[in-house]
């Protein structure tokens, strides 16, 4: 009993701790603090304020402000910096949530939909 009690609390403080993930796709290359991202699928990891975008050997990281919509997002989609035809993302609305992910000043990250 007491193991089992062990077992279930270092795996509920091993939950409390872990990231979640979400698939994006981006359509055109990006540049995530200057790191480059090709088009296609990447994966995003939100760690608090923290985002890991996951583009098979390439990894890339950037300091968000992750907020809370009233009513659910339908799809993914991206706000761009200006006039939308740079690189530079200013946030991500995640599909199926209620999450958004506002960039940093001077961050560059993830273009893409679900």
């Amino acid at each position: 009993m007491k193991k089992t009690l062990l077992a279930f609390a270092f795996g509920a403080i091993g939950l409390a701790y872990a990231a979640t993930s979400y698939r994006v796709t981006l359509y055109r290359p990006t540049t995530v603090n200057g790191v480059e991202l090709k088009a296609g699928e990447c994966k995003v990891e939100i760690h608090e304020n923290k985002i890991l975008v996951k583009q098979g050997k390439t990894t890339a990281e950037a300091t968000v402000k992750v907020e809370s919509n009233a009513q659910k997002f339908h799809d993914t989609s991206v706000g761009y910096a200006g006039d939308g035809s740079g690189r530079e993302v200013q946030e991500i609305r995640l599909g199926g949530t209620t999450t958004k992910l506002v960039f940093d000043q001077g961050a560059t990250t993830v273009a893409g939909s679900k």
